[in-house]
């Protein structure tokens, strides 16, 4: 019953994110503020990525039932607030509220199921969760294409209602796990040095591209201050009695590969998430409905290999396999969409190559979770879980804005950047123009799918680092009943 719990909130969280942007344009239309458009995503993306590692960190010490509660009703509050909103204004700040508990619900789902579920165990509720995600994926642009098309925008944010009240009466009525009282000091310093640090750098990385540029002075400056800020952090945090991230984790070797491979991975994806919805609308000229549903292959094969290899660590023990075949098959098929063409056969071959993307990340995902969590003390779980969560949104962050920049250079001077608004008015363009726009945008797209195939090589190499760990057998509750410092297996880690 608690799985349901957290499954719901977990869906809750990734649903809302892409049936927002479906309807983005309908609500500039709406209440205006075209001129803030983009802190609609940005003030989400900023607070729940530098939610996760403090709701992580902060459940180690207080319990995991308040936190996860805490997490659901700030996400009700944030979506209510979104569906009252007059104005730009209070719409980028509801959407701060719902960051806040979106990425406190995503960390406090994973940590719960690492409470409860033994690491033998958790495989295949792991690649569930992962499935949520997929399912998310697809279904969240139809949801709000149907609910703009039909109703208000603000049933968007209302259809989150009833899902968050369901998770948080099973977690009040299920969720009873034992907390360790621990009288101990709270590392404001550490918490405010790792907030800026990651909010500044999510600012650069979202203003750079469109406002400001690259080599603008307000981009030099933002990054340097994000640079320091972190440095200020590492600096602190191995001087402090109780830090919000404690440095030894890093000296744990499954840490050390597994947080970077993840990393890689998700933006690889995340990548071709991006990226491909924009070839298939500005060169083939379908709808944004339909370049969507063209992301399924994909999503099918993550659902199809995060159930299957969580069954397979869970019958058989042994997880370090996967990681490997997955970081392959993603190779491969990054490289067939990097082929991608106008043509049918191209297309064709290239959503092969996002099923492949899909089996990569069903396979290393869920193992990477897993395993992280079999490796570090019981006390370490809630922040090893959040600061694997942490990176993975930073992968993604930084692949989004680093290749959209790649994007841009390909297409300077070539094709108006309004065009990319509406990609599919390309196509209606007047010859040689459309031609010529065609050719820049196929090939600028390409550009970037063939320059994110290092990453998944580096990932390649760093799952064949990883040392595998005798998994659990009991679950993380159980252990601290006993022991509160109880320990993870040692094998050199």
């Amino acid at each position: 019953m608690v799985y349901a719990a957290m499954m719901a909130a977990v869906g809750l969280s990734a649903l809302n994110g892409s049936t927002v942007s479906t309807a983005l344009t309908t609500i500039i239309s709406d209440i205006g503020g075209i001129k803030a458009y983009t802190w609609v995503s940005t003030s989400y993306l900023l607070t729940s990525t530098a939610a996760t590692p403090l709701f992580g960190k902060f459940s180690d010490l207080y319990g995991r039932k308040r936190f996860t509660q805490f997490a659901i009703v700030i996400f009700l509050v944030g979506s209510l607030l979104c569906s009252l909103a007059q104005n730009m204004g209070m719409l980028v700040f509801a959407r701060a509220v719902q960051g806040i508990g979106s990425g406190g619900a995503m960390a406090m789902s994973f940590i719960v199921i690492a409470d409860i579920v033994p690491p033998r165990e958790r495989g295949r509720y792991v690649g569930a969760f992962t499935s949520i995600f997929a399912l998310s994926s697809v279904a969240g642009p139809l949801i709000g294409g149907l609910i703009v098309d039909n109703t208000s925008w603000r049933w968007i944010f209302v259809v989150n209602m009833p899902f968050g009240v369901f998770a948080l009466w099973m977690t009040q009525r299920h969720l009873r796990l034992p907390v360790i009282r621990r009288d101990t000091s709270i590392d404001t310093v550490g918490a405010l040095l790792l907030v800026s640090g990651v909010a500044t750098l999510i600012l650069a990385l979202s203003w750079s591209p469109g406002q400001f540029g690259w080599g603008s002075a307000q981009t030099t400056g933002m990054i340097a201050a994000s640079v320091a800020l972190v440095a200020v952090f590492l600096w602190w945090e191995p001087r402090v009695t109780n830090p919000i991230v404690p440095m030894h984790l890093f000296r744990n070797h499954t840490v050390q590969v597994m947080v970077p491979m993840v990393t890689l991975i998700s933006a690889a994806m995340t990548t071709v998430s991006t990226f491909m919805p924009l070839f298939l609308q500005a060169v083939t000229g379908v709808s944004p409905t339909n370049s969507g549903l063209l992301l399924v292959p994909m999503m099918i094969g993550m659902t199809a290999a995060s159930t299957y290899v969580g069954k397979r660590i869970t019958a058989t023990g042994h997880y370090r396999v996967w990681p490997i075949a997955g970081a392959v098959l993603g190779s491969a098929g990054m490289v067939l969409v990097s082929f991608i063409d106008n043509s049918g056969t191209r297309i064709a071959i290239s959503l092969f190559g996002m099923a492949l993307m899909g089996l990569c990340v069903g396979g290393t995902m869920p193992t990477s979770t897993t395993a992280i969590q079999n490796s570090v003390a019981v006390r370490d779980l809630g922040v090893a879980s959040s600061l694997s969560q942490l990176c993975r949104n930073l992968g993604s962050t930084i692949a989004v804005a680093a290749y959209g920049a790649v994007l841009n250079l390909q297409l300077e001077g070539r094709v108006d950047p309004k065009l990319l608004r509406a990609p599919r008015t390309i196509n209606k363009l007047p010859e040689p123009g459309r031609g010529q726009a065609l050719d820049a945008i196929s090939h600028g797209i390409t550009t970037v799918f063939r320059w994110a195939i290092p990453m998944l090589m580096v990932a390649l190499v760093l799952t064949v680092m990883v040392r595998e760990l005798p998994l659990r057998q009991h679950a993380a509750f159980e252990d601290a009943s006993v022991n509160e410092d109880a320990q993870a297996p040692s094998a050199g880690d």
